[in-house]
């Protein structure tokens, strides 16, 4: 099964699965189909420092082609790295997007968990999915006019896994990506 790809090739509906990899080189080269450009972005940030946890998401966009992303914690900072495919038209054939974002861990101000659970005849209770969200301090970048709509809004990073999009391992990885956030949210850096 495959969906149409960005540049007419076609890339797998299901991609393979990154949570058995407990390394970030070993769980990125599995899933990304970039992962020279994302180690290498995050390497020139990271700089040897201690990866505690992290997370990865890919889908095929209809409009763009392949969105991917990485989100490293070290324990200090949330990098996150985020590769996508640049619509035909806006740039040659084969371009893409590459960009890194630093968070400090002490702008995350709330992590939130929510699990969607399933409950079998048996009453055996299966995780079905996770949403976690990050809450900074920062505010969000909304288009000029919407502001006033609501006032502004803090800025929160959005990950999400379900058993048909990364199955059982990688929402059991997500989970411990923000069990591991919310345990140094509000600590004092060392």
């Amino acid at each position: 099964m495959s969906r149409p790809g960005f540049g007419g090739g076609d890339l797998p509906a299901v991609f393979p699965d990154w949570s058995p990899y407990t390394d970030l080189e070993s769980a990125a080269r599995a899933y990304l189909r970039d992962p020279d450009v994302a180690l290498e972005a995050l390497g020139g940030v990271l700089r040897g420092a201690s990866v505690l946890g992290f997370t990865l998401e890919r889908f095929v966009n209809e409009v763009n082609g392949v969105w991917q992303e990485v989100v490293v914690c070290d324990g200090s900072r949330l990098v996150l790295w985020h590769g996508e495919d640049v619509p035909p038209g806006e740039g040659p054939p084969g371009s893409m997007t590459s960009s890194l974002r630093v968070v400090p861990v002490s702008s995350v101000t709330e992590v939130g968990c929510r699990r969607r659970l399933f409950r079998h005849d048996n009453g055996e209770i299966r995780v079905d999915s996770i949403d976690v969200y990050l809450l900074l301090t920062s505010l969000d970048e909304s288009p000029p006019g919407e502001e006033s709509a609501g006032g502004p809004r803090h800025d929160a990073l959005r990950f999400g896994k379900t058993l048909d999009d990364g199955g059982a391992g990688q929402i059991a990885r997500l989970e411990e990506f923000a069990r591991l956030v919310a345990s140094v949210v509000g600590r004092p850096l060392l």
